[in-house]
């Protein structure tokens, strides 16, 4: 299992945390900050999905006027976890 916490950039979300199990799936996503009810549907959609479907989906989405949205930022934290060498 591999775990992040993330401090997005540009949204409203303070911190990111998520998790991966070893086959690459999502076990959780939280959002600390942000919009309450879409940031914990987000963490609800995205559980049990696999981690290059999340970024694919998730990646570029924009929130209004700014470059970024929370999604987006999500996607950025699970690439970095992606990544992530433990």
């Amino acid at each position: 299992m591999k775990e992040i916490e993330f401090k997005p950039k540009g949204v409203c979300s303070r911190l990111i945390k998520a998790a991966v199990d070893d086959d690459g799936r999502i076990i959780f996503a939280s959002f600390s900050g942000g919009c309450a009810g879409n940031t914990a549907g987000i963490s609800k959609l995205v559980a049990g999905m696999k981690i290059d479907d999340v970024i694919s989906r998730l990646k570029g989405t924009k929130c209004g006027f700014k470059g970024t949205s929370c999604p987006d930022q999500l996607a950025t934290a699970l690439e970095e976890l992606k990544n992530k060498n433990d």
